[in-house]
């Protein structure tokens, strides 16, 4: 017994040496100036754009396998709840070999000066290559060259997460204007209630954009698309920039004009987005109709295609929604702003066929011909309360269809009698699922009214000062 303690401790001693001197090597050869160091930020500190180089590094250093013999790693759930993933921690290191020479790669995290109330947020971030000088002339640049590739390989094969960023009110020192959450919205084009045609449409669109970038250069134009989505509340507006997200691998930028204090600003942040994003700004004619933003309606026209925005508005798409484009100023919509115009109008038949499928389901069923009848009466009701009275029924299908009928007839009386849709390169109805907890049972939408304004009622109740304090969520 104690000579495998005597073992136990001269094994111990034996690994704390070499740990030990394998550092204290490492420290003298920084002391001789053996090594380089070169610095990746995130940030370009002169025009505070986002440096490209540190998301492809980023994506690079986490597909390494030495990432698990670093000191300190952070786990971390993938997409689905059983995926663990590893991110290198804070100022952590992490080692790497490229055609025989050894680098090193350091996560640095420093706090801005003046982080304060959220130190969390305000912090500069970098990546520091750490190379041999005999090594740096010889595998630097293919070394580099070689990180691009990866990098382009995990966002070409879709294995790139999607993040979803918001504007803050006020720029961290050294750091950005925008925060951002893994963007995990579950909404696809093959779940939107929408025309197969026009879908088709949309589809081939934004897949005819995305292999255009030689043809744009060629015509001397931005490689960018906007579009201009418009109808009433919950007709499926923000589920469709979520599909379009989804189907083109693009992260989401998007802009609260309410905390936007001036026009440069405004600038500021699109200068900060990167390429392969949506960029949304959401109810653009009530902000310009209240004037509840400090945003100028010039302002507001340079960020649609003034000289930022064909500086830095390469491989985006620019989405802007609004409940009505009848009071809002022609310039806005012309050509050149507005590429494609999709209007998103209250649900009809075939839209509620959709939906039933989806939500239910149902492909056919008797009672499909009384619907199809209320609708061709000009009744009407949005994509979301329609699915929201599917969700609450959705272990009876029949019961379901006939809320619906009593929806429509009680609720939904000359509210499908409206203007016809208008269309431009694709546009139609797209349903908008909301997740709405119901009571199974609830048969019109007064029903659904009347709960949530109990909730309301009851939260407002328990916490007057909830109003101030909480967030609004982004996509609704």
């Amino acid at each position: 017994m104690p000579a495998m303690v005597i073992l136990f401790v001269a094994l111990a001693v034996l690994f704390l040496f070499f740990s030990f001197s394998k550092k204290l090597w490492r420290g003298v050869e920084d002391w001789f100036h053996v090594y380089q160091f070169l610095k990746v930020p995130q940030h370009n500190h002169t025009t505070l754009q986002e440096n490209h180089l540190y998301r492809k590094v980023s994506l690079y250093l986490h597909s390494l396998a030495s990432i698990e013999d670093s000191d300190f790693t952070t786990l971390l759930t993938g997409k689905k709840h059983n995926d663990i993933l590893l991110c290198l921690g804070p100022n952590q290191t992490i080692q790497d070999r490229f055609l025989g020479a050894t680098v090193f790669w350091h996560n640095q995290t420093d706090a801005d000066d003046g982080a304060d109330q959220n130190p969390q947020f305000n912090r500069a971030r970098a990546f520091v290559l750490k190379i041999r000088k005999v090594d740096k002339r010889r595998i630097l640049r293919p070394y580099l060259q070689h990180i691009h590739a990866v990098a382009d390989d995990i966002e070409q094969q879709g294995n790139r997460d999607l993040r979803l960023f918001m504007n803050t009110a006020a720029a961290a020192q050294g750091g950005g204007r925008w925060r951002s959450v893994p963007f995990t919205h579950p909404c696809t084009f093959e779940t939107l209630a929408m025309e197969s045609d026009l879908k088709n449409r949309v589809k081939s669109d934004l897949e005819s954009f995305l292999r255009a970038k030689q043809y744009y250069n060629r015509l001397g134009r931005v490689w960018k698309r906007s579009f201009l989505l418009y109808g009433p509340s919950g007709t499926g507006k923000s589920s469709f920039v979520a599909a379009m997200a989804n189907f083109l691998r693009y992260d989401v930028y998007d802009i609260d004009l309410s905390k936007v204090p001036s026009d440069s600003d405004l600038k500021l942040l699109l200068l900060q987005t990167t390429p392969k994003s949506v960029v949304v700004v959401e109810d653009l004619d009530r902000f310009l109709a209240e004037k509840s933003t400090a945003v100028s309606p010039s302002g507001m026209l340079n960020f649609m295609d003034g000289v930022v925005s064909s500086c830095c508005g390469e491989e985006k798409v620019m989405v802007f929604t609004m409940n009505s484009k009848e009071h809002v100023d022609p310039n806005l919509l012309r050509p050149g702003r507005i590429d494609v115009h999709i209007h998103f109008p209250l649900c009809d038949f075939t839209a509620f066929k959709t939906m039933a499928n989806n939500y239910l389901g149902v492909k056919e069923h008797k009672l499909f011909p009384q619907v199809q009848e209320i609708f061709q009466n000009g009744a009407s009701l949005s994509p979301a309360e329609i699915g929201e009275l599917m969700i609450a029924n959705r272990n009876s299908p029949s019961r379901a269809i006939k809320s619906v009928i009593t929806a429509l007839q009680t609720d939904g009386d000359g509210r499908g009698s409206g203007s016809p849709i208008v269309r431009h390169t694709g546009e139609d109805d797209v349903d908008e699922p909301d997740a709405v907890m119901c009571g199974e049972g609830l048969h019109t939408v007064k029903d659904l009214r009347k709960l949530y304004g109990f909730f309301r009622l009851k939260n407002t109740r328990r916490s007057p000062s909830s109003n101030t304090s909480s967030m609004p969520s982004p996509l609704r």
